[in-house]
């Protein structure tokens, strides 16, 4: 998924987040992710695996070296070493048969598309995750007084969303509101228009927040109102 951002964007999005938090203490912030990881080590997993498994199938075969071409001599030794010459050359070639595929299977897998199919949704879903908590602390949403922050997260190449809350919200919003604004931003992303997305989500987020935690006297602003880009 390519979605650029232009400046008229991101301006709206500040805006939102601004105008959500003069009714709130509460404090939102927006990361749009490009990737979150490059799941380099599930394509090695697939590789090694397909290595591992995939060439036992020939060996109920009769698999032997002069399957590949420069593997066997024309001529077979008629002397005692013969055999053992024999398995020596069925094991290499058995050898490169799996260097072949696991070189195969490693970089088909790398292919972005196929990257994705192949790797778990658990897998996907918990590095996202890792990924939202990871910028929510980087951006200091858990240091705010009265721990209020709200970090809308998005993971364009994982086509995830993230609504990371801090502990000072759980107790007192149903859970519930998270998802419908990770579902509003979702829907924003799907139709190629970012910045609805992450308006209707700050949206959400701003209506929950000034119930349950009204502006403080003089209202400081403690997080930038911004949109992030990584």
């Amino acid at each position: 998924m390519v979605i650029k951002l232009t400046s008229e964007a991101h301006d709206r999005i500040a805006a939102a987040i601004a105008t959500a938090e003069t009714r709130t203490s509460g404090e939102i912030f927006c990361v749009l992710a490009r990737s979150v990881s490059s799941y380099r080590d599930v394509s090695l997993g697939w590789a090694a695996a397909a290595a591992l498994i995939l060439p036992l199938g020939l060996i109920p075969f009769g698999f032997e070296a002069a399957w590949i071409p420069g593997f066997a001599d024309s001529w077979e030794a008629a002397h005692l070493a013969s055999r053992e010459i024999s398995t020596g050359q069925a094991l290499g070639a058995y050898a490169v048969i799996q260097a072949v595929l696991f070189l195969a299977v490693y970089l088909i897998t790398r292919l972005p598309t196929v990257t994705r199919w192949v790797t778990p949704a658990a897998v996907r879903r918990a590095r996202v995750r890792n990924a939202a908590v990871q910028q929510f602390l980087a951006h200091g949403l858990h240091v705010t007084e009265g721990r209020t922050g709200v970090l809308i997260f998005a993971a364009l190449s994982d086509h995830r969303v993230e609504v990371v809350a801090d502990e000072g919200i759980h107790a007192r919003v149903d859970q519930t509101v998270w998802g419908d604004a990770a579902e509003a931003l979702s829907q924003g992303l799907k139709r190629g228009d970012p910045a609805a997305g992450f308006e209707a989500a700050i949206g959400l987020c701003g209506e929950v927040l000034a119930i349950h935690f009204p502006p403080r006297s003089g209202n400081p602003n403690e997080v930038a109102d911004r949109l992030v880009v990584i």
